[in-house]
């Protein structure tokens, strides 16, 4: 039987849970009204292709090409199903379909985020405060979030993290997996969580996450790459080998380096974005994925020597996303999606420096993108171009935040 202290604990989680998910419902409302409906810039006209093509009959990777991996398909198929027929322009059925269900995975975040608060046990503040930083955060980062599926995968590694946290290993290891097929990046939480589950039950149970991680995956790709071995192929190569996208850090710096002192810069669109060429771009694109590498390994090797805490796994979680995104070679906005429900669950002073950082680096992105971004990534135009390289050492800045916290290990109450 629960003691009444936690019952009690539970029930200001569930309250803040019900009014996280009420301010979630305002932000998206305002989300549609004033500046933020002006000069979007969608993805959904691809979704809805890819959403018509499904619902007639063709098999995505054989009869048409998919640039995401088979676990995003849902999200295109169901709002396609509900209105088929417009491959032109976005139809409102769409749309709104879509954003509903956008919608709903931005509310299963935040339930998720309090399933992971409630596994640390944390004070009613900490609670409060993390729920209504990703509650009120797209209102930060602007409309970017009603147009991509982001949300899917967001939501996802959080209730990996809410399973893990609270003891349930093969869980969070299987919807990690199932991460991995829907958008690539909840695989650099796997080594944690194998990690945080062989320091927790042993090796033998860590390698039986693991493989499940994998099956997962593989379940799912598995249909696709029996029917169609060069379609899926294609889309995982397309994402690897994509050139030095503008918004990068990489990219941000080789700007500030061309108005300071007229280093030349080229820029080309393919792979669905704006991307700086030549053989300079080519170099730092190389040593930008050395380097987000070298910070991966830095976050999971942390953390696999230290006592395997579950508030260091969302630390290390948090570190590890941050890492990836702000030294990758490609920074798109909605990138910054995946950092809303897993930076504000870090703990203490530090995890409200790491929120502030983040809240930053959103605004920072809505200054130029929509509104502006064609001004910069066409045309570069000097202000803009010193708020972007702003924008990426910010990350940069809330990266070395949660990678110190690591280096000092972890505190007494922090213990497994």
């Amino acid at each position: 039987m629960a003691a009444p202290s936690e019952t009690r604990s539970s029930e200001r989680v569930v309250v803040a849970a019900f009014a996280a998910v009420v301010l979630f419902v305002v932000s998206w409302t305002v989300l549609h009204t004033g500046f933020y409906t002006h000069k979007q810039i969608l993805d959904t006209p691809l979704y809805q292709r890819y959403g018509n093509a499904i619902a007639d009959g063709k098999v995505p990777y054989r009869d048409f090409d998919v640039e995401y991996p088979p676990g995003a398909l849902p999200v295109f198929a169901l709002p396609g199903l509900a209105e088929p027929g417009h491959d032109q322009q976005v139809s409102p059925g769409f749309r709104r379909a879509f954003e509903t269900l956008m919608w709903i995975c931005g509310a299963a975040a935040l339930v998720a985020m309090a399933l992971v608060l409630r596994g640390l046990r944390r004070g009613a503040a900490s609670v409060w405060g993390a729920l209504t930083f990703a509650a009120l955060a797209p209102l930060a980062l602007g409309s970017v979030i009603l147009s991509r599926f982001d949300l899917w995968p967001a939501a996802i590694v959080v209730l990996a993290l809410a399973a893990l946290v609270s003891g349930r290993l093969r869980t969070g290891h299987a919807l990690l997996g199932l991460g991995v097929v829907v958008k690539l990046y909840p695989g650099v939480l796997i080594p944690l969580a194998v990690a945080f589950a062989w320091k927790r039950t042993g090796r033998r149970e860590a390698l039986a996450c693991l493989g499940l991680a994998v099956g997962v995956a593989a379940l799912v790709v598995l249909p696709f790459a029996v029917v169609a071995p060069h379609g899926v192929w294609h889309s995982l190569t397309v994402q690897l080998t994509r050139p030095l996208q503008v918004e990068s850090l990489g990219s941000a710096v080789l700007l500030a380096l061309h108005h300071a002192f007229g280093l030349g810069v080229t820029a080309e669109t393919s792979h669905g974005s704006q991307n700086l060429t030549g053989s300079t771009a080519d170099a730092t694109a190389v040593a930008a994925t050395v380097v987000q590498a070298g910070a991966l390994v830095w976050f999971w090797t942390a953390f696999a020597r230290g006592p395997g805490a579950a508030e260091a796994l969302v630390r290390s979680s948090a570190g590890a996303l941050c890492a990836f995104v702000a030294f990758g070679k490609v920074l798109s906005p909605q990138f910054l999606i995946w950092l809303i429900p897993v930076v504000p669950l870090v703990r203490g002073r530090r995890g409200l420096w790491a929120s502030a950082l983040l809240a930053a680096a959103l605004v920072l992105t809505q200054v130029w993108f929509p509104f502006r971004y064609f001004r910069l990534a066409l045309h570069f135009e000097p202000g803009l171009s010193w708020l972007l390289l702003a924008r990426d050492l910010v990350l940069v800045a809330l990266t070395a935040l949660l990678f110190t916290s690591l280096r000092r290990g972890a505190t007494p109450r922090e213990s497994p």
